[in-house]
């Protein structure tokens, strides 16, 4: 019987290595999970239960793990390579960079900062209490970027500041592995029966709870929940209705944003009282209604506003925002409209509900069905649609009656049939090429979540090449951006993305695709028109002629 191993990874990034490691070790059974913290040690009490004989993971998770099973935990620890690639692309932001982290970390970190001469602060920290009130002492001290382990990263997030996690390498897995086999020489376990009644219930029962007499949980396995739903309310009704029936009882609940079903009875065991809780999760919340969708919470993801364009944008939102007025956020495709109404949602709201709504996709009579007291905000799409409906006034309304923020998106102008006794706030997102300042940390952040998530090698960008990215930003959008950056950073085999790969991939893609043959008639009519003005060097005589007009249409239709 094989040695059944159980890696808690804290980050995703950390998943593709040990698939990796996997092969190298067949006498031993490894699975694997992710979650970090609170969630990484709940994973791991689950997977004891399930006959897990030996945890890995690292950092603070690996320390809350500790806590939380009776079986060995083994710390995944650093590397100097991967310690040397991490402080490398820290080194690249634009702006105050600090290393925080308990001493295994800030000691080699110190020593390579030192030896490559770095722009970077080291900060030692003795518990996790004290990364709190170090972040904000460090943020109000003018840092912008923090670097460390998982517990310090999620923080940094959380206080508004950009954090960037310190990668664990392949040859560090292999250790913790090799100790793994190691540890597993001096135990004798055999707990075959226990791991098949385990597994029979997480099939029978994903979601289970046991409270005893003091309705303190002893048991708990939630499979389809982040955290335990039950509230002291939940408990003490479906409690009071156990002991009412004698018998199973079926309690439902609305949590958050979906319906809880608790299916529950009571037991005895040795003389003692215990409570058993079957927990059904329902739909999302409107998820039935073609066309909504509800956030409860939206990422922590920074807003690039260094360019005049955008900065002048977001402070004219903002101030909309504080005084409680709708705003029309107008632009074309891909300016990041939806992204600026989920960041402000995420700035100004504790908590709550982002709707957003496709007015093309609702049918009729739902908008005044929706319940607005968990929502804070709702975003319209495709107002157009039905900007006469009196139903889409009346849920505007009632908006505004419950303290509602309403965002309405639209890529042209609204105000000849708006209705008038409702004030129409119009703000025109800057396309990308109104945004040249802003590439540099545009592309910056993308190269960093590549890093973070497929473990790339490049960390920052030649002149030249983003030289080449600024002569092409007029053609292209935010998405188109960040997905050539992914290209690069995918073909780049050198730390920095080189003119040479991004020329490549720039040229694929105008052979690929020359004109975009999308949009409205006019708007292909213009794109073939720059198409042929740019193959003559932006002679206009010789596109005229090309085109078979004369030089006066062709500066009319550009002018349109």
């Amino acid at each position: 019987m094989r040695t059944h191993v159980y890696i808690i990874a804290p980050y995703e990034a950390m998943i593709s290595i040990i698939q990796d490691c996997i092969p190298l070790f067949p006498q031993l059974d490894i699975q694997y999970a992710v979650g970090d913290l609170s969630k990484g040690a709940e994973l791991a009490a689950i997977a004891e239960k399930n006959g897990a004989e030996i945890i890995i993971s690292r950092g603070g998770t690996a320390q809350l793990i500790k806590e939380a099973v009776t079986i060995p935990v083994i710390d995944v620890h650093l590397s100097g390579y991967d310690m040397i690639r991490s402080l490398t692309l820290a080194s690249q932001f634009n702006g105050q960079t600090a290393i925080v982290g308990f001493s295994n970390i800030t000691t080699g970190a110190q020593s390579i900062i030192d030896l490559m001469d770095l722009p970077l602060k080291v900060y030692t920290i003795h518990s996790s209490e004290d990364v709190a009130r170090l972040l904000l002492e460090l943020k109000a001290a003018g840092y912008r970027q923090i670097v460390g382990d998982v517990i310090t990263v999620n923080t940094a997030t959380a206080y508004g500041l950009k954090g960037l996690l310190i990668h664990s390498g392949k040859e560090s897995i292999l250790r913790a592995l090799d100790d793994a086999q190691l540890i597993y020489r001096y135990l004798n376990k055999n707990n075959t029966i226990s791991v098949i009644l385990n597994d029979l219930v997480i099939k029978e029962h994903p979601n289970l709870v046991i409270l005893n007499d003091q309705n303190e949980v002893v048991f708990e396995q939630l499979a389809d929940f982040v955290h335990n739903p039950l509230t002291e309310n939940h408990i003490y009704v479906t409690n009071t209705n156990i002991d009412f029936h004698k018998s199973k009882i079926q309690n439902v609940f609305m949590v958050d944003d979906y319906q809880l079903t608790v299916n529950a009875y009571e037991t005895t065991l040795n003389n003692k009282s215990y409570k058993v809780y079957s927990l059904e999760k329902g739909q999302p919340y409107a998820s039935s209604h073609l066309g909504i969708t509800a956030y409860h919470e939206t990422l922590a993801e920074p807003i690039v506003a260094e360019s005049a364009a955008m900065h002048t944008v977001l402070n004219h939102i903002k101030t909309l925002y504080k005084h409680h007025e709708p705003i029309h956020i107008m632009g074309e495709n891909d300016t990041g409209k939806s992204f600026i109404v989920k960041y402000i949602h995420q700035l100004y709201t504790d908590g709550g509900l982002l709707l957003q709504i496709d007015l093309a996709q609702v049918p009729p009579g739902i908008l005044s069905e929706i319940p607005l007291s968990k929502v804070r905000n709702v975003e319209l799409n495709h107002v157009e649609h039905r900007i006469e409906d009196p139903e889409l006034i009346s849920f505007i309304q009632a908006c505004f009656n419950n303290q509602v923020g309403v965002f309405i998106i639209s890529e042209q102008s609204l105000d000849n049939h708006w209705p008038q006794h409702i004030k129409l706030n119009t703000i025109i997102m800057p396309t990308l090429s109104d945004r040249l300042d802003d590439l540099p940390s545009l592309i910056q952040h993308f190269l960093g979540d590549y890093y973070q998530k497929y473990g790339t090698s490049a960390v920052k960008i030649k002149d030249d090449a983003l030289q080449l990215i600024q002569q092409r930003a007029a053609h292209m959008s935010i998405s188109q951006l960040k997905q050539l950056i992914k290209q690069a950073a995918m073909n780049e085999t050198d730390y920095v993305i080189s003119a040479e790969t991004l020329a490549r991939l720039l040229d694929g893609q105008e052979r690929a695709n020359p004109v975009k043959l999308s949009g409205t008639l006019k708007e292909m009519e213009k794109e073939i028109i720059q198409y042929v003005l740019k193959e003559e060097n932006n002679n206009q005589s010789k596109a005229a002629e090309r085109l078979g007009i004369n030089r006066a249409t062709l500066w009319r239709k550009l002018k349109e």
